[in-house]
Parts: C-alpha cells; sequence; structure tokens
C-alpha cells in the first residue's frame, strides 16, 4: 500500500515539473531564438517517476532585421502552441489521475480501519 502511495506521489511531482516545462515554454514564444525544452518521464527505482528535461535544438523560423544598416537574420522560437496545448492536457490529466488514486487509497485504508476497529 505505502508503494503505491510513494509512486502516485512521484508522479504528482513529476508532472509538476512537466507542467512548469510546459508554461516556460509557452511564456518563451515570442523571445527570439528561444529552443524549447521537454519533460520526459522515466520509471526509476521502486515505481518513482523520474523526469529527465532535454533542449529541444530545432531552428525556428527566419526572420530578416536591420541592424547598423546591415541586414541579420535570426530565428524565432521554436515553440508550437498546438504541440505546448496537447502535451499540458495529457499533463493535467495524468495528474488529476494520480490524485484520483490517492483519494481512492485513502478510502481504503479508511475502510480497512472501520473493519478492524
Amino acid at each position: 500500500m505505502i508503494d503505491g502511495v510513494y509512486a502516485a506521489l512521484s508522479a504528482l511531482d513529476g508532472f509538476s515539473k512537466k507542467m512548469a516545462v510546459t508554461a516556460n515554454n509557452v511564456a518563451n514564444i515570442n523571445t527570439n531564438g528561444f529552443k524549447k525544452s521537454r519533460a520526459v518521464a522515466e520509471e526509476g527505482q521502486n515505481g518513482a517517476v523520474e523526469i529527465s528535461i532535454q533542449e529541444i535544438d530545432t531552428p525556428g523560423s527566419p526572420i530578416s532585421s536591420e541592424e547598423d544598416s546591415a541586414e541579420q537574420t535570426k530565428d524565432t522560437s521554436n515553440v508550437d502552441i498546438a504541440e505546448e496545448m496537447v502535451d499540458m492536457t495529457i499533463t493535467q490529466l495524468g495528474y488529476e489521475a494520480n490524485l484520483k488514486s490517492l483519494e481512492v487509497q485513502e478510502e481504503l485504508q479508511g475502510s480497512i480501519l472501520d473493519i478492524l476497529g
């Protein structure tokens, strides 16, 4: 029973980190040269969730600008808002599922204590 609680709490922490990465990507969508990050969840020891954050180094759309009478080409951010919204929805649903798991475990423990008491 404790392992299930530990795994659910670990997953909640992981989903929180994943949501923070997505929020950072969305916040920097208009920052030229910004490279998006991805939070990748992996199974750790004892069923724990471990998050590794990876920078995605794909180029953004090129834009031209004129500085000091010379034309320069810069990249925009490589963040895709549609991809971020899908990732945010999946993260939210995973977070809610783990919260529900904790609620069910709490109810089960309460029922066991009622039967024994």
